[in-house]
């Protein structure tokens, strides 16, 4: 249970509502996707605008840049998502909170998006990287206070067992769970028995969080065979039951990842009820 100091700082930070995670390169919906957003109440897309990747001679670099054919409903809040490579933050990264703000604010400008007040950082750091990567993040907070922007960043499960980032809130990710050479025993995107383990530090996890749950599929070939993996419902609701238990804020605001009209067929609209339900 949560103290109630604890309690209320979570409720006066953490946003609200039902989301998705846009993570193709151009930007463009098509009319199930749209019906989707429409149907599920979605009032916030977290649209990756680019990755950054490690150049031996330049450092960190952009790459991958999204490019936008398409333009969200009005009533939908856009937050630029920035997936960072890990080993981009094994040193301090000089200046990269500066140039990632501009670039940002650039694409909103050059695409006429507006409304824009939070940007969110994916990075799977880890106890290496993990030091460089939170004062790239205070950094970059600093300067995104001074224009009223929210800072969030992803946290993967092995992440709760550390310190708390120097984020407005976190979004919880609960797929990848599993080893991917392990397939055989269990689903590597996500498996109840993988998430288990850390349910004991989500009680006392200081930091605001969100839910991000999997819709998406796997493709692997494995000696000529062709693997597919899919989140079954029933384990998403499986686990989401399990987390909300240890941490009942978890469903205030919940993510899908990602928006695409495969995964939106993939599961029926019970499902998705269920996966969106407050």
């Amino acid at each position: 249970m949560l103290t109630a100091g604890c309690s209320q700082q979570k409720r006066k930070v953490l946003p609200e509502g039902n989301a998705v995670y846009y993570w193709r390169t151009d930007f463009r919906l098509d009319s199930t996707e749209r019906a989707f957003l429409k149907q599920y109440h979605i009032n916030k897309v977290y649209c990756r605008y680019f990755d950054v990747v490690m150049n031996d001679s330049l450092g960190p670099m952009p790459n991958a840049t999204i490019t936008f054919s398409d333009s969200l409903p009005e009533d939908i809040e856009i937050i630029p998502t920035v997936f960072i490579v890990e080993n981009c933050m094994h040193k301090k990264p000089e200046g990269l909170a500066q140039k990632l703000v501009n670039r940002i604010l650039q694409m909103n400008e050059t695409n006429d998006i507006k409304n824009v007040k939070e940007i969110q950082i994916d990075c799977d750091y880890t106890a290496k990287s993990r030091m460089f990567y939170y004062q790239f993040l205070e950094e970059l907070h600093s300067q995104l206070s001074t224009m009223n922007y929210k800072l969030s960043t992803t946290i993967r499960l092995h992440q709760l067992s550390m310190k708390v980032p120097p984020v407005d809130y976190g979004a919880l990710m609960l797929y990848n769970t599993g080893h991917p050479m392990k397939f055989m025993e269990r689903n590597p995107i996500l498996d109840i028995r993988d998430v288990a383990p850390y349910l004991r530090y989500l009680e006392d996890y200081d930091l605001p969080l969100a839910a991000a749950y999997p819709v998406f599929l796997w493709h692997r070939i494995i000696q000529g065979v062709d693997i597919e993996h899919v989140a079954t419902a029933e384990e998403i609701l499986k686990v989401k039951t399990a987390v909300e238990k240890e941490r009942p804020e978890l469903k205030r605001l919940i993510l899908t990842y990602d928006l695409a009209t495969d995964n939106i067929n993939r599961y029926k609209p019970e499902t998705y009820e269920k996966i969106y339900a407050h």
